[in-house]
């Protein structure tokens, strides 16, 4: 993986993650609290699916290094979704843990 599929992902997963806690606002971390945790989201996201190789998109992205189409909306996708699914993630237990 080249360093710029990297920075894509962090920057996608921070938008993953405070558009999950836009919308999860009892999972909601705060502004800082979504965007570090869709910030690590949207990097380990990006990297499971790098390992995953050949799994659809991200798969074909993995392969590839560079600024092509594929692997920039593979790098959007992987770091949104992981970025939001670990912001939710995080919330559900911090909600957990208060009660």
């Amino acid at each position: 993986m080249d360093m710029t599929s990297l920075i894509i992902q962090l920057i996608a997963g921070a938008i993953g993650g405070n558009a999950a806690g836009s919308v999860l606002k009892n999972q909601s971390l705060g502004t800082l609290g979504n965007s570090i945790s869709g910030i690590l989201g949207g990097g380990l996201g990006g990297q499971i699916l790098g390992m995953l190789g050949g799994a659809g998109v991200g798969g074909a992205a993995a392969a590839t290094s560079g600024l092509d189409i594929g692997s920039i909306v593979s790098s959007l996708a992987s770091g949104g979704v992981g970025g939001g699914v670990l912001m939710a993630v995080i919330g559900v237990i911090k909600g957990m843990m208060s009660k």
